[in-house]
C-alpha cells in the first residue's frame, strides 16, 4: 500500500502530493512523521494507492490512534485549493494550531473512591497505627473526591499507602477547559406566529437552503434554537456562526441555558488549551453543538444536520488572510456533502444573498415584526453642516446631547456608535502640512492617546507620539477625525457622573475583555457603552433606549462597490440594539450629507427599497452580483518587481480575455489604493466576469498565476473581494 501525503510545510514549492510506504496499517487523516530530505516532518495522509512511480520513503511513525481529519474534510481541501490555495494550508484550517507538534496537553484530575465491597467499619480496627488512613477512609464513606481537595487534608503518602492495600481506587478522568459565558436562565418563550411559520417550513421544508430575513429583535435566535433541538432530536449535529468573538459570550450563554454541555465554543479568541478541548469535545461526539465566529464552520462535526449563518451580511465571514476563503462557500459545501439545511439569517441581508432568495435559490422567510410586538426606534437625521453654521463646533449634535442627557437622567442606557478606534486618526502639522505616516506603509498613524503612542492600524507598528513637527518644529500640530477614545474622553468631560465604557479592538485585546465589557454593561454598571461596528451586532442590552451614530457617512467614500451596502446595515444593525425590551427607542444619526439615498431608507427601514435602488445600480455598471471580479494582488518588496509581475500577469490574462469574450468582461491593472503595507509594494489585476462564468475559466487564469516566473513576489487571488485597498 502506498500513502499519499501532504507535508506540513507552508511553501508552494513542496505543494503537492509526496507517496510513502509503511510497515503499518495508516487511516486517511492520520498525522505522520515522515522522512523529508535531511529532516523529517510532519505530515498528513490524504489518499492511498497501490503503487507508485517511484521509489518510497518509509512512514516513520503514526502521530495519531484515530483519524484527526475527517473523510469530508480532505473533500473540502480538495475544494478550497482550486481557488489557488495551498493544500496545508486548507487542511491547516480544520486542527488547532497547537495539536500540530503535540504542543497541547489533555488536562487530567485523580478522582478517589473506595474500592468495590470495602466495609469501612470492618477495615477501621487494622489501620489503628494510621489514624490520617482511617479519616480518609471515614471521609470517602458519604462519597468520593478529587484527590487534589483530599492532599489539602492528607498527605500524598496517607492516599498511596491505601491504594496499595487496596481500599481505595484512585480513577484518572479528562478535565476540560471550558470557555466563560454570560449566563442566562432557560425561560419559556411564546413565539410569535411568524416564529412559528418559520420554525415549521425549515424543518418541515425540502429546500436545502433558506435565508431568514427579520428585522433587529425579531426573534431569529429563537427560530435558530428550535430549529436546532429538531435537528439533534433527530440525532443530527449543527454548526452555529455569529460574525463577531464579541458576540460567543452572550449568545454561549443563551445556547448553555437550551441545550445544556452540548454546546461547544470555538474562535480565534480561546486559549490553545480551550480550543483543543473543545475541538476535542466535538471530535468525539460529546458535544453536538458547534458555535462560534468564521472558524467554526471547520468544526470536526459528522452527520450535520443544519448550518446557521446569523447576520450573513457580515464582512468577518470573509477571511482575508491566508488561506482566502468565503464562510458561506465553505458552509454550501458542507450541507451538500451531509444534505444538511444551510439558514442564512440578517435583517440586511447582502445584495448578492437576496437576489439569489428572489431568484428562487433560497427560500425566503420574513419576519417583519419585533418578538414584543414593539416599533422599531424611530431614527432622527441631524445635518452636522447646519450643526457647524450655527456654532456648534462638538462632535456631538444639539440633538444629541439633549437626548443622552433624558436618558441619564431617567436611569436608562445609551450606545454610541463611532466606527474608527484610537484618538484621531491623523495628526498633521499646521505650519508645514506635514502628516505623521507609517514607515513600513503608505497610511497615516492613527494617535491613542491613552498609550500616548502613534499606531499604525494596517501593520501594528508604534511610534512615540509628536510634541513638535518633525520637518519644521512647529508646535501646533492638528489631530485629525475622532476615534472611539475621543468620543470617550468628550462624554466624561461633559458627563462627569455618567460610566462610560468603551469597546473596540483596542479594549478587547486581553483573554475575556470581551465578557467583562459586556456583562458590566449588561448589568447596569455603566451607563454609555461607546464602539465600533463590534457593538453593532446582535446584542441585546434591555435597557438601552438611544443609540447614537456618529458620522454616518463614513463608510460612504470608501473605494468599494459595496460602500453603499455597508453603510445602509451599518445604520439600520446599530439602531436594532435601542428600544428591545419594553421601553420605546430612539437613534439619532449624525451626517454631513443627509440627502443621500442609504440615510432615507435607513432612517424608514426600507430594505426593500434600498435593495431596489441599489441593485439597479449594480446591474447597469456590471458590479457583483451582475458579475464577477477576480481579484489579483501582486506583493513584493521591490517596486520594481511588483510591476513586472503585475504587468506580466496582465498581458496573459489580457490575451486570454480576448480568446474568451463569452468569459470575460474586461481586464485592468493598477497601482492596489494603498501602494505600501509592511513594506510590501502592491498593484493588482480587476478582471470583471460574467456572472455564470464556468469554473473552467478561473482555473485557466489561476494557471496563469500559478507559472509566473518573476522572482520574489507573492500572489494572492479573491473571487468578489470584500475591499480593494
Amino acid at each position: 500500500m502506498v500513502y499519499e501525503v501532504i507535508v506540513d510545510i507552508s511553501n508552494s514549492e513542496v505543494d503537492k502530493i509526496f507517496d510513502y510506504g509503511a510497515p503499518f496499517s495508516v487511516r486517511l487523516g492520520m498525522r505522520v512523521l515522515v522522512p523529508f530530505g535531511r529532516r523529517q516532518v510532519e505530515g498528513f495522509v490524504i489518499g492511498t494507492k497501490e503503487k507508485s512511480d517511484y521509489d518510497v520513503k518509509d512512514i516513520i511513525l503514526k502521530l495519531d490512534e484515530e483519524p484527526v481529519v475527517l473523510p469530508e474534510m480532505l473533500d473540502l481541501m480538495r475544494w478550497m485549493s482550486r481557488r489557488n490555495l495551498r493544500l496545508v494550508d486548507c487542511l491547516r484550517l480544520f486542527i488547532p494550531s497547537k495539536l500540530r507538534g503535540g504542543r497541547v496537553k489533555v488536562l487530567r484530575r485523580n478522582f478517589v473512591l473506595l474500592a468495590d465491597g470495602v466495609d469501612v467499619e470492618a477495615r477501621l480496627p487494622e489501620l489503628a497505627r494510621a489514624p490520617k488512613q482511617q479519616e480518609i477512609l471515614l471521609a470517602l464513606k458519604e462519597g468520593g473526591n478529587f484527590e487534589s481537595e483530599l492532599t489539602k487534608r492528607f498527605s500524598p503518602a496517607a492516599i498511596k499507602g491505601l491504594e496499595q492495600k487496596g481500599l481505595i481506587r484512585i480513577v484518572s478522568e479528562e478535565r476540560g477547559r471550558t470557555p466563560d459565558a454570560i449566563r442566562a436562565e432557560s425561560k419559556q418563550i411564546v413565539l410569535t406566529d411568524d416564529q412559528r411559520h418559520a420554525i415549521e417550513t425549515i424543518v418541515t421544508g425540502k429546500e436545502s437552503a433558506y435565508l431568514l430575513h427579520g428585522v433587529t429583535g425579531s426573534g431569529k435566535t429563537e427560530v435558530y434554537m428550535n430549529v436546532i433541538e429538531s435537528v439533534l432530536n433527530e440525532g443530527k449535529t449543527a454548526i452555529m456562526l455569529v460574525p463577531e468573538i464579541s458576540l460567543t459570550p452572550q449568545m454561549l450563554g443563551v445556547f448553555r441555558a437550551r441545550f445544556g454541555d452540548r454546546v461547544s465554543l470555538l474562535h480565534s479568541g480561546l486559549s490553545d488549551g480551550e480550543r483543543y478541548d473543545e475541538w476535542r469535545r466535538l471530535r468525539s461526539g460529546k458535544a453536538r453543538v458547534a458555535l462560534g465566529a468564521r472558524s467554526a464552520i471547520f468544526a470536526p462535526v459528522d452527520n450535520l444536520g443544519v448550518i446557521i449563518i446569523d447576520e450573513e451580511h457580515d464582512s468577518s465571514y470573509v477571511s482575508e488572510g491566508n488561506p482566502r476563503y468565503f464562510t458561506s462557500e465553505v458552509a454550501e459545501f458542507r450541507a451538500r456533502y451531509h444534505g444538511a439545511k444551510l439558514i442564512l439569517g440578517s435583517a440586511t441581508p447582502s445584495i448578492d444573498t437576496y437576489l439569489k432568495a428572489k431568484n428562487g435559490q433560497y427560500r425566503l422567510i420574513a419576519l417583519k415584526e419585533r418578538a414584543n410586538r414593539k416599533q422599531m426606534p424611530s431614527i432622527d437625521t441631524v445635518d452636522m453642516r447646519k450643526e457647524i453654521r450655527s456654532g456648534n463646533l462638538s462632535i456631538f449634535s444639539r440633538e444629541l446631547l439633549r437626548a443622552l442627557d433624558k436618558t441619564l437622567a431617567e436611569g436608562n442606557q445609551a450606545m454610541i456608535f463611532v466606527n474608527r478606534r484610537g484618538y484621531a486618526s491623523f495628526v498633521r502639522c499646521r505650519s508645514c502640512g506635514y502628516v505623521a505616516k507609517c514607515t513600513d506603509c503608505d497610511v497615516s498613524l492613527t494617535y491613542h492617546k491613552e498609550d500616548n503612542r502613534l499606531k499604525c492600524h494596517y501593520c501594528g507598528k508604534q511610534f512615540e507620539a509628536l510634541t513638535a513637527c518633525p520637518v519644521c518644529g512647529f508646535k501646533g500640530l492638528k489631530e485629525g477625525k475622532v476615534g472611539t477614545e475621543k468620543v470617550v474622553a468628550e462624554l466624561k468631560r461633559i458627563f462627569p457622573s455618567a460610566r462610560v465604557l468603551r469597546m473596540d479592538n483596542d479594549t478587547t485585546s486581553t483573554k475575556n475583555a470581551y465578557l467583562d465589557i459586556l456583562s458590566t454593561f449588561a448589568e447596569g454598571k455603566a451607563d454609555i457603552l461607546v464602539g465600533t461596528q463590534m457593538i453593532a451586532k446582535g446584542h441585546d442590552f434591555k435597557n438601552v433606549t438611544l443609540v447614537g451614530i456618529l458620522d454616518a457617512d463614513l463608510a460612504l467614500y470608501f473605494s468599494d462597490y459595496r460602500s453603499n451596502e455597508r453603510t445602509f446595515q451599518l445604520i439600520t444593525q446599530v439602531a436594532g440594539r435601542a428600544g428591545r425590551e419594553q421601553k420605546p427607542g430612539r437613534v439619532i444619526m449624525q451626517t454631513y450629507n443627509p440627502n443621500h439615498f442609504v440615510f432615507g431608507f435607513a432612517a424608514h427601514y426600507d430594505y426593500e427599497g434600498f435593495f431596489e435602488k441599489e441593485a439597479n445600480a449594480r446591474e447597469t455598471t456590471k458590479f457583483p452580483p451582475y458579475s464577477k471580479i477576480l481579484r489579483i494582488l501582486v506583493l513584493s518588496h521591490e517596486d520594481e518587481q511588483a510591476i513586472a509581475g503585475a504587468r506580466t500577469l496582465y498581458e496573459r490574462v489580457k490575451a486570454y480575455a480576448a480568446a474568451h469574450p463569452e468569459a470575460i468582461i474586461r481586464v485592468q491593472v493598477m497601482r492596489a489604493p494603498i501602494r505600501r503595507i509592511q513594506n510590501y509594494y502592491r498593484y493588482q489585476l480587476v478582471v470583471w466576469l460574467k456572472k455564470d462564468v464556468t469554473e473552467g475559466h478561473l482555473e485557466a487564469i489561476y494557471d496563469e498565476v500559478r507559472r509566473l516566473d518573476v522572482k520574489n513576489i507573492s500572489v494572492f487571488t479573491e473571487i468578489n473581494p470584500q475591499q480593494m485597498v
